[in-house]
């Protein structure tokens, strides 16, 4: 089973000055200090025995400042020379589709055969969509269109375009990927809504977990996904998956760092996303499911919505963190695990790092093991009927 990397750069110290416009204020911990600190945990990613590294695109706040995912990825694919990369994701309807798939073949052809894989999403935040000036409520068609878009160009060296939101002359994608059908066979999408999942595997794409619901609920994700693609004449698919990891020699300190910076974490979620805004989520087309997440969080303090969230990561000694990741991959069925070992920005990167080469050393050679296996409930295809 291969086993990749991401991190957040994140500055969670900087919440309260940078929602109060404290532009004059000095902040408490600098952006340049956290890329230097993610740039150099990022480093140990190919050393350490990790087979990917995967950057996640957000913009304009403390909270994720990678601010291009694959602009992150092109820095680490010079500093490599082993390791696969991966979009978690690209959210098209923010970006023109024609210098996104520039970039895509561009990425491609440095990485000079090593493996690129496409995750893709449709974004939530309100502050991103308004800088972009893409307006939110048309996120879903937006999608679609720039996914055909991007297909297009990825596989026919010359396209043109005519839709609702872009109109291509004729042109070309130079230089052209190396190869493409690896480009397309790898897109995968991240969602929360059930009406996104049914787009997702109608569109013929992959599954990416985010690690944004229970496992439980993936587990009916991937059976759902899977008899979509069965019922179109599709082979079933696997995910991509995402788990928070804290890997120490104590399980009390592994659980301490697990939950405090879970809920710093879940904090700078609310704060980016603003999900307590439960109105303006029901009245934007195609966002009506998120509403409820405000909804939920108003019956919670943040104190139980954290040890909620941290108890089913993989957090604890070695042997434990092994025990609870291979539990992830039988309820995922996942064929990668994406580990994310400085939960929230403010983590210290220390000890995010001694957790990293823990795992590195006791965990990750028991996981390589690990056959990354598709139980046949969770492959959509009709059960088998007993003879008589």
């Amino acid at each position: 089973m291969k086993v990749g990397v991401h991190f957040n750069f994140q500055n969670y110290t900087d919440w309260d000055r940078f929602e109060t416009h404290a532009g004059s204020e000095e902040m408490p911990i600098s952006d340049q200090q956290v890329y230097e600190e993610d740039l150099h945990l990022g480093g140990l990613v190919e050393p350490l025995g990790f087979d990917s590294y995967w950057c996640i695109d957000h913009h304009f706040s403390p909270y994720i400042m990678t601010s291009g995912a694959l602009q992150n990825l092109t820095y680490f694919a010079g500093k490599t020379e082993r390791i696969d990369f991966g979009t978690m994701v690209i959210v098209l309807p923010w970006y023109d589709p024609v210098a996104i798939s520039e970039q895509i073949t561009v990425l491609d052809n440095m990485l000079q055969g090593r493996k690129l894989t496409l995750g893709l999403g449709r974004g939530a935040a309100k502050r991103e969509f308004d800088a972009f000036r893409s307006p939110m409520g048309e996120s879903r068609d937006r999608f679609m269109e720039s996914l055909d878009v991007v297909r297009k160009a990825l596989t026919q060296e010359y396209f043109s375009h005519e839709g609702d939101f872009y109109t291509i002359p004729e042109t070309t994608i130079r230089p052209r990927p190396r190869n493409p059908q690896q480009l397309l066979d790898s897109m995968r999408v991240a969602w929360i809504s059930p009406e996104t999942l049914e787009i997702a595997a109608n569109a013929g794409l992959g599954m990416l977990f985010t690690n944004s619901k229970k496992w439980e609920e993936y587990q009916v994700d991937v059976q759902r996904f899977n008899e979509i693609r069965v019922n179109n004449g599709w082979q079933p698919r696997q995910p991509t998956v995402v788990a928070n990891v804290a890997c120490f020699d104590s399980e009390d300190e592994a659980w301490d760092v697990m939950v405090q910076h879970t809920g710093e974490f879940q904090e700078s979620v609310e704060r980016h996303y603003n999900f307590s805004d439960s109105a303006r989520f029901a009245a934007t087309k195609g966002y009506k499911y998120y509403a409820e997440f405000g909804k939920t969080n108003e019956k919670t303090t943040p104190e139980q919505r954290a040890r909620y969230a941290a108890t089913p990561q993989a957090w604890g000694t070695p042997e434990q963190v092994i025990e609870k990741l291979k539990h992830i991959q039988q309820m995922t069925a996942a064929e990668e695990l994406i580990c994310n070992f400085r939960v929230s920005g403010g983590m210290p990167a220390d000890t995010a790092e001694r957790s990293m080469r823990l795992f590195a050393s006791d965990v990750l050679p028991a996981i390589h093991e690990l056959e990354a296996t598709l139980p046949e409930e969770l492959s959509g295809r009709p059960a088998a009927v007993p003879a008589d």
